[in-house]
């Protein structure tokens, strides 16, 4: 069964270069390549099958692999960058049957990007797998280590002081005043007048005239000795009061009295007794 793979970054434009052989230690430059006509022109894929990083040239239509470059790690001798540029770069191609672990028949080709973003996308990818695969080699040292366990309790002496600040919750006694207690009797409980009310006047006497009842004097007696003299005690006997008032009415009582004089008679021409003049 074959292992599958995992396609990490696909560009669909790449140029392949010959390069001339590099005679001292300094980098790769691609000025010395032929730019402007390149060597193929195709595909270039980067898969990750189980932990190996492989860069392969397909053909854009058919798909046919043209060549393939496993990289070990980044950056290192299977892929590097040129000294002039940051679109192109140098691999190390391998036979079909070769690996990054065997021997086997290898070359230097150039390859170069027509976009500045399409050599950052594969500088991010190879360094975004190699962090991967670190992790992971991290991962299964400390599995198989086993990693030491955190002691958490108390030395012998240690004491730990911690602040709280605690709030009155649902359930707790209120601090608030107590509710006033209910009536014995389970009726409602009224409320005591407030200290230092304010007393009202009396209503003013009337002063029309009184009518005499036997039940009116302990009626008003009583009245008078609940207010407290605030008010004038009532008349001894209502016949002087009616008294008063038949001479504070007596002038218009007595005309009332006197018949209407005579009327005159227009008709006669006399002058009659009013002393008015008939025209």
């Amino acid at each position: 069964m074959d292992e599958y793979e995992s396609v990490l970054l696909v560009k669909n434009e790449v140029f392949v270069y010959r390069i001339p052989p590099r005679t001292t230690n300094r980098g790769y430059r691609a000025a010395d390549w032929n730019l402007g006509t390149p060597d193929w022109t195709g595909r270039m894929r980067l898969v990750n099958r189980k932990q190996e990083c492989i860069v392969k040239l397909e053909d854009k239509t058919s798909g046919e692999l043209f060549a393939k470059c496993p990289i070990d790690k980044y950056p290192g001798v299977a892929i590097e960058p040129v000294t002039d540029s940051s679109r192109y770069f140098v691999l190390r191609i391998q036979d079909e049957g070769a690996s990054s672990l065997s021997a086997g028949r290898s070359a230097f080709i150039g390859v170069g990007f027509g976009d500045r973003s399409d050599s950052f996308d594969l500088n991010v990818a190879l360094q975004d797998h190699f962090k991967w695969i670190k992790k992971e080699e991290e991962a299964e040292k400390e599995k198989e280590e086993g990693k030491p366990s955190l002691d958490l309790g108390f030395k012998e002496g240690e004491t730990i002081k911690i602040n709280m600040k605690i709030t009155k919750k649902e359930g707790q006694e209120a601090t608030s005043r107590p509710k006033p207690k209910a009536p014995a009797g389970g009726g409602l409980g009224l409320l005591p007048p407030p200290p230092g009310g304010v007393k009202l006047a009396p209503p003013p006497g009337g002063a029309g005239p009184a009518t005499s009842s036997p039940t009116a004097t302990p009626s008003a007696t009583s009245n008078t000795d609940l207010l407290g003299g605030l008010v004038a005690p009532p008349s001894s006997s209502a016949a002087p009061q009616a008294a008063g008032n038949a001479e504070s009415w007596g002038d218009f009582t007595s005309a009332a009295a006197k018949p209407p004089p005579p009327a005159s008679n227009s008709a006669s021409g006399g002058s009659g007794g009013s002393g008015w003049v008939t025209f």
